[in-house]
């Protein structure tokens, strides 16, 4: 999924990589906690309590990618796993901001089959989340 940020890449970069605020725009995100003394950069670990209507899950996630101001990745371990990235691009407009996930379920919430459920619904609030995260960028 993507959006276009109407700012350039150094500014979305500067928000983005202030992990603490993405509750701000995630609407999912509840909690976010920082897993020992790093807060930037590769090799930081944090967990995040995520609810989506009735359901709950704790997420440890680890950096692999920070490459400012392009790129930003995951590794999600816990309930799910697989792995995530953020990329920013320039455009004409601003800066293009891509949202990639891959997730694997658990076979007791249905593994592929379930991913396959979820996948519209995780897709349209991950959609929202980017939508929120650039409106803040309108506002200003």
């Amino acid at each position: 999924m993507s959006v276009v940020v109407p700012a350039p890449p150094v500014a979305v970069w500067g928000a983005l990589a202030r992990v603490e605020d993405h509750m701000q725009w995630m609407a999912d995100a509840r909690r976010i906690e920082f897993l020992g003394s790093a807060r930037r950069g590769v090799g930081t670990r944090i967990r995040v309590d995520t609810r989506i209507g009735p359901f709950h899950t704790s997420d440890v996630m680890e950096f692999t990618d920070w490459s400012e101001p392009t790129s930003m990745g995951v590794t999600h371990a816990g309930v799910f796993t697989g792995a995530g990235r953020f990329t920013l691009a320039p455009q004409p407009e601003g800066t293009r901001f891509t949202w990639t996930e891959e997730i694997a379920f658990p076979w007791y919430l249905g593994g592929p089959a379930g991913a396959w459920v979820a996948r519209p619904v995780l897709r349209r609030i991950w959609l929202a989340n980017l939508r929120r995260f650039a409106a803040g960028f309108s506002a200003r």
